[in-house]
C-alpha cells in the first residue's frame, strides 16, 4: 500500500468528508471528536484486493486509530 501517492490521497480525502471529519469510533459512543486518520477494517496486508475499496475504510481520530492497532 502506497501511503503516498496521488490515489491514496485521493481516497482518503474522499473518506474524510463522507464521515465529514469525525471520528467513527467515538462518534458510536456520542462524542464529536475530529478525525485526521483513515483507517483499513480490513488491513491492506492481509486484504489486497480490499485496500482502494471505501467501505473497507473508517475515519478515525489519532487516538483511536492508536488503539486500534
Amino acid at each position: 500500500m502506497d501511503y503516498k501517492s496521488k490515489r491514496w490521497a485521493r481516497l482518503r480525502e474522499r473518506v474524510l468528508k463522507r464521515d465529514n471529519y469525525l471520528c467513527q469510533y467515538y462518534l458510536r459512543y456520542g462524542r464529536m471528536v475530529t478525525a485526521n486518520t483513515v483507517h483499513h477494517i480490513y488491513p491492506a496486508a492481509e486484504f489486497p484486493e480490499y485496500q482502494w475499496c471505501e467501505w473497507n475504510l473508517i475515519s478515525l481520530s489519532h487516538e483511536a486509530h492508536n488503539m486500534m492497532h
